[in-house]
């Protein structure tokens, strides 16, 4: 697969083992990598996240920023926010612009101000290749149970045109 053929987002908000398994579920991923994203602001580190590869005519940018915001507290400013920046990290000036516009369209699904930072992307640190694709690699685990298995539960019921189902189904049995 040659991935340089797709587009490419970066989103974090909670654990990258939460966002890569709702992410490897959706038609039109063609890889997650789950580590630790740091944007060109240097001060504000490295949060764990995901870089997205997705073809964009099986999945829109815009879908992708509105179930990022659904499967994550996009509206909560909670202690552990340096370590779960809720943020799309962008490549480029015409993904800084789209992201943005997307985001305030979809303040009006929420009750409370949307927290998630549009950034441009700096340097990716991936996670240990045993730690990669947690969720399909360990399904039964009390932590994607308890964490992952709801977030794929909400993509059955609100976003169910962009859902894998065969994938899916390997988890949700």
């Amino acid at each position: 697969m040659h991935i340089e053929n797709f587009s490419k987002i970066g989103l974090g908000g909670g654990c990258h083992w939460c966002t890569e398994g709702v992410f490897e579920s959706l038609i039109g991923i063609k890889r997650v990598n789950q580590g630790w994203i740091a944007s060109s602001d240097k001060n504000a580190g490295l949060s764990e996240a995901i870089e997205v590869y997705f073809d964009q005519s099986l999945i829109s940018l815009q879908a992708l920023i509105e179930i990022h915001l659904h499967t994550h507290a996009s509206t909560s400013n909670h202690s552990m926010r340096k370590k779960y920046r809720s943020a799309i990290y962008t490549y480029n000036d015409v993904q800084i612009q789209e992201a943005s516009k997307i985001l305030d369209s979809l303040q009006s699904d929420f009750d409370k101000p949307i927290i998630t930072q549009v950034l441009r992307f700096h340097s990716f640190k991936a996670n240990k290749d045993e730690l990669q694709n947690y969720l399909y690699n360990s399904p039964n685990k009390p932590f994607c149970k308890t964490y992952i298995h709801p977030k794929l539960r909400l993509l059955l019921t609100r976003f169910k045109h962009q859902v894998n189902d065969e994938k899916i189904a390997l988890c949700l049995k």
